[in-house]
């Protein structure tokens, strides 16, 4: 990979998520993980993000959620994806 083709932060920062969520091809994911290696602003956050997740999930990932409020989720999750 040469100069030109790395990633900067404002790119790293949009691609964390699905990183995160190991949702990102093989080579974005590499290609992230070097920026982060680069850079220490973005894997502090990168770090952060990581740790709250697995607080929420270990604090949360049992919790019941009322019936209303999850089918008034559910409602908006299937009309963000009918309307792409």
């Amino acid at each position: 990979m040469n100069e030109m083709e790395r990633i900067d932060c404002e790119e790293a920062v949009q691609r964390l998520a699905e990183y995160l969520d190991q949702e990102l091809d093989p080579d974005g994911s590499t290609e992230l993980e070097q920026h982060l290696e680069r850079c220490r602003s973005c894997f502090s956050r990168a770090e952060f993000e990581r740790q709250l997740k697995t607080s929420i999930r270990e604090n949360l990932g049992s919790a019941d959620v009322p019936a209303p409020f999850e089918k008034r989720v559910r409602l908006l999750l299937k009309g963000l994806v009918e309307g792409e």
